[in-house]
């Protein structure tokens, strides 16, 4: 799946969004895109960059990262973390999708993406997934939390705690490569245990 975006480059403050491009037979850029260490296939991306770190893209890994929620999502959605966009244009475009709710802690993310997302079923909330509350009796068909930068067991804290504050507002809930956190987790542990 390719989704294309069309958040327009820009800076504010911090943040920036970018137009970039993977030649084809540029191995060493291909491999090297991301600290996550994923390769990027030759071809044209948007990307948001934080103080001139790579926040996340529409490459081929980054929507392979949700698209087990991606086919599960109908309904009212909350999707904890705006980016670039890339997942609530995906779920734009499902006709099951009656509604879309996003929380995003960057004013300066909200003021270089949210203008690209306007749809009447799309609502863009200044607020901290932590602290926000939903509107009072509202429960969410499926929330998305993707507010991380790196895939890396120290988000399982934060995952565990956004997990259990939707817990009753949500039937369905999932967190940005959870699994690939866990499996991080798991490794470091077996690893600690070896070598007591």
């Amino acid at each position: 799946m390719k989704i294309e975006v069309n958040v327009p480059d820009g800076v504010s403050g911090k943040w920036s969004v970018s137009s970039f491009t993977v030649a084809e037979d540029d191995f060493s850029q291909k491999i090297s895109m991301f600290k996550s260490g994923r390769g990027v296939p030759g071809g044209n991306y948007k990307r948001l960059m934080r103080g001139g770190e790579v926040i996340m893209s529409n490459t081929p890994d980054e929507i392979s990262d949700f698209l087990g929620f991606y086919y599960k999502a109908k309904g009212s959605i909350l999707i904890n973390g705006l980016g670039i966009g890339v997942t609530l244009k995906a779920l734009m475009e499902k006709p099951e999708v009656t509604d879309i709710t996003v929380i995003e802690n960057s004013e300066d993310v909200i003021k270089l993406v949210a203008s690209s997302y306007q749809d009447p079923k799309v609502t863009i909330i200044h607020a901290d997934a932590f602290t926000w509350n939903p509107p009072k009796g509202k429960v969410y068909d499926c929330v998305w939390h993707d507010i991380w930068d790196n895939i890396c067991a120290d988000n399982l804290p934060e995952m565990a705690k956004l997990h259990r504050k939707y817990a009753r507002r949500a039937k369905y809930q999932e967190s940005w490569c959870k699994g690939r956190c866990q499996r991080q987790k798991r490794e470091s542990d077996r690893y600690m245990r070896y070598w007591r």
